[in-house]
């Protein structure tokens, strides 16, 4: 049930959290605030369902704060910003985001992504009770889909929702060339438009970061020209 979910939302702007705070809780969420990204980082725990972030913030920015809350949870993380340049957005699913909102926002607009980030997230976390174990070997690669534990030569990769749900699309259909359409239709469940290219293009390059010993010359996610992207 969504409405039993724990929200934290960092901003350094008082009214904004107020605002926020007041919609999410009229949904019967739980919402806490953070003043700023070290205060956010500190707040975020196992308990923490979602993250709302602002990226202009005193001391500690929203990006870097994303990065850092990467390392601690796999929870979605969601922008709510003023900073609307596409380069933004870029820097944004770059440091580990799941969605990207501009201010200013339509109530609305804001309950319905963060509904569908808490559905996505829970439904899919959800799954790995319904499959039976099973393990899929690429090159030193080891996927557990009864877990959803990802193991590179023995040592577990940290990936986001995203970027797992991306990798077990493709190593699940070993070989078929995914175009970003076909991506981004699959794994966030909205219909494409030319804009999530972008969008697409970093979870992949992400993903390589962490997978591939050097991502210019991937060995596991490999880019077919003008088609898309395979797992062999």
């Amino acid at each position: 049930m969504d409405n039993a979910r724990n929200i934290l939302i960092a901003d350094d702007n008082e009214e904004i959290r107020e605002i926020v705070r007041v919609l999410l809780e009229s949904e019967q969420y739980n919402v806490f605030e953070a003043v700023d990204g070290d205060d956010a980082v500190h707040k975020v725990n196992e308990n923490i369902d979602l993250i709302i972030l602002d990226i202009m913030m005193p001391g500690k920015s929203g990006f870097k704060a994303c990065m850092e809350i990467r390392e601690k949870t796999s929870a979605p993380i969601l922008f709510l910003t003023a900073k609307t340049q596409d380069s933004d957005k870029y820097m944004a699913f770059s440091a580990g985001s799941d969605d990207y909102l501009s201010k200013p926002f339509s109530y609305t607009e804001l309950v319905s992504r963060v509904k569908a980030l808490l559905r996505r997230y829970y439904v899919y976390k959800g799954k790995e009770e319904a499959i039976s174990s099973k393990i899929i070997y690429i090159h030193e690669l080891s996927i557990n889909l009864h877990n959803n534990e990802v193991l590179l030569n023995g040592k577990e990769i940290a990936l986001t929702e995203i970027e797992l749900k991306i990798l077990l699309l493709m190593a699940t259909h070993r070989k078929k060339i995914f175009s970003a359409e076909n991506i981004y239709e699959s794994v966030w469940g909205e219909p494409y438009s030319y804009s999530c290219n972008n969008t697409v293009m970093v979870h992949i390059r992400n993903l390589r970061m962490k997978l591939e010993k050097n991502p210019q010359t991937p060995k596991y996610i490999k880019t077919v020209w003008g088609k898309g992207y395979r797992i062999e």
